[in-house]
């Protein structure tokens, strides 16, 4: 079982290279931070593994502060995508 473990770490983090080339060459703002959201809960997901293999209980609680931490990083871009609609005024729609 810990060669299993072993192997799904190994194929998150080579996820986890793809979701960083896909920041580099992201089109836009949006689509780089999904590759961000994706690489954030690929380094959940091996952490939680490792810690599995190891026995170290530490590398849980790293990955559970990891994914809190990502939870509050994408309601701030969400929050700033619409606050910069607001003030772009692409969110009003008055009928005059």
């Amino acid at each position: 079982m810990t060669e299993f473990l072993t192997a799904a770490v190994g194929f998150i983090l080579a996820m986890l290279a793809l979701g960083l080339v896909s920041i580099l060459r992201g089109p836009g703002d949006t689509d780089r931070m999904m590759a961000a959201q994706l690489i954030g809960t690929a380094g959940i997901a091996a952490l939680l593994l490792l810690g599995t293999v190891t026995g170290v209980p530490a590398a849980v609680d790293v990955a559970l502060t990891l994914a809190l931490l990502a939870t509050f990083a994408s309601i701030a871009f969400v929050k700033k995508g619409l606050s910069s609609l607001d003030t772009d005024g692409a969110g009003i729609t008055e009928d005059k």
